[in-house]
């Protein structure tokens, strides 16, 4: 198989191989996405496409092991979660340092520091799954592998308007034509279910490590979800 051959094949199996798409250069996200797909169909995740990768990804019938259609670890974590509130005032609330702190940031003392990329570094940590090891909440962009269309739990990141750099991080449960259902931190202040403009987002990505997720149909509406509820 050539290398756009080898793209097509992981294409066709739901990985993200950015806007470059079949190219026919084995770049790092075709890598990322050969050791993924190695490690789903059980084969050694190298990253390179030998002979019994190539004969896996040739094959008609999926190999891969995928993840039934039921919340990831990091997800059920997470929802446990939900209406957790930064402290009032001066105060902090210990519950919002501890996501710093098993995120990786435990010298973080203050709240009001931006914390949904905390968050969802935490939530992967306590389900045994390594974060991007940043604060930044687009730093997920080029972390574990992509996704072509969101999943329930994957990791989605968006753009914040008028910044070229800041944006938002959380967790996938819910999706219609126009709009992402996140499960994340700091939104509102609080971990929260809120819907944002599909066409904000940048990424979904899901743990390199663990086998990609069955195409399932999302919920395209999440009780409780408030559109207008700030990523900041």
């Amino acid at each position: 198989m050539t290398v756009a051959e080898i793209q097509r094949a992981l294409l066709a199996r739901g990985y993200d191989l950015g806007p470059a798409g079949a190219d026919g250069d084995a770049g790092a996200r075709t890598i990322a996405a050969v050791t993924a797909f190695q490690r789903s169909a059980g084969l050694v995740p190298d990253g390179i496409a030998g002979p019994l990768t190539q004969k896996a990804l040739a094959s008609v019938d999926l190999t891969e092991r995928r993840a039934e259609p039921e919340q990831p670890a990091w997800l059920a974590l997470a929802a446990h979660e939900v209406g957790t509130h930064e402290g009032v005032g001066k105060a902090n609330n210990p519950v919002v340092l501890a996501y710093f702190k098993d995120a990786g940031f435990g010298g973080i003392r203050e709240d009001s520091v931006a914390w949904c990329a905390a968050f969802v570094g935490a939530m992967l940590k306590r389900a045994g799954r390594a974060p991007s090891g940043s604060l930044a909440a687009r730093s997920y962009e080029g972390w574990g592998v992509g996704l072509k269309e969101p999943a329930l739990g994957c990791i989605a990141t968006k753009k914040r308007a008028g910044s070229a750099w800041q944006g938002h991080v959380g967790l996938v449960v819910g999706a219609s034509a126009s709009t992402i259902y996140l499960l994340g931190g700091n939104q509102g202040d609080a971990v929260s279910i809120a819907g944002f403009k599909r066409s904000e987002f940048t990424s979904f990505r899901w743990p390199a490590d663990v086998p990609l997720p069955v195409a399932t149909k999302l919920p395209t509406t999440i009780a409780g979800a408030q559109s207008g509820v700030s990523e900041a």
